[in-house]
């Protein structure tokens, strides 16, 4: 007899933000039960992060051995890269509306649905590259509905710098950050070749002078998922632990 584990189920969820119907991939623990509070992690490229990133492997594994809180995973996976620039690059068509999806139809509805902790610091949000970019600017945005960000390898460009720099909310989110040493040249959706080591520095700089509860590591790699997966353990421990 096979012990049971947890499941990932896909639920269609329509956005009028977005006026299109997304399926999210939603990760229940085995041991998940209406009795408990659990806390949500949110992930921009969430297919990624399931198949790539293997999040929920991970957070099962870690969940087994009581050394993080109860956590249900959300992934919010994107069409295709054309798509993935439009919702998550700050200058993107859908940029306003995808932020405006995540704190006012996504939230809501994985509240109604799920036994969740409905506080600030019970939802982080997730994301790698430009999905680290948009977790980033949507908790600066609603710091008060997310209270935890976890950026690995974010794009930092000037709408993001001034994000911080004019972020005035007593509330504060929890930052986690992270960004390989030799993504020097990281090549774009739009095939640019770009430095992403060094305004990452410089938003390190910014995000420790505003005072925000934060972690910042640099890892020996680059710009992928044969770096970024296995930093994930180590990460959820940090923020659920």
């Amino acid at each position: 007899m096979t012990k049971q584990t947890g499941i990932i189920k896909e639920e269609m969820f329509y956005s009028t933000a977005l006026q299109e119907e997304l399926t999210l991939l939603i990760y229940l623990p085995e041991n998940f039960s209406p009795l408990y509070k659990y806390s949500l992690l949110i992930a921009q490229d969430g297919q990624d992060y399931f198949r790539l990133g293997r999040v929920a492997r991970q957070a099962e594994a870690l969940l087994k051995e009581d050394e993080i809180e109860n956590l249900i995973i959300v992934g919010i996976p994107y069409n295709d890269v054309n798509d993935r620039k439009d919702k998550y690059h700050p200058q993107g068509e859908k940029f306003s509306a995808y932020v405006r999806f995540l704190a006012h139809e996504l939230v809501p509805f994985l509240d109604q649905e799920f036994p969740t902790y409905q506080v600030g610091h019970g939802r982080a949000l997730i994301g790698d590259s430009l999905g680290a970019t948009v977790s980033l600017l949507t908790g600066l945005a609603y710091p008060h509905t997310f209270g935890k960000l976890i950026l690995q390898s974010p794009f930092v460009n000037e709408d993001v710098t001034k994000a911080v720099e004019d972020f005035t909310s007593p509330s504060l989110p929890s930052i986690f950050h992270q960004i390989g040493t030799e993504e020097t040249q990281v090549k774009t959706t739009d095939g640019q070749v770009k430095d992403f080591i060094t305004p990452n520095r410089e938003l390190q700089k910014l995000l420790e002078k505003k005072g925000f509860p934060y972690h910042y590591e640099e890892f020996k790699g680059d710009h992928t998922w044969k770096y970024w997966q296995p930093l994930l353990t180590p990460l959820l421990k940090e923020m659920f632990g």
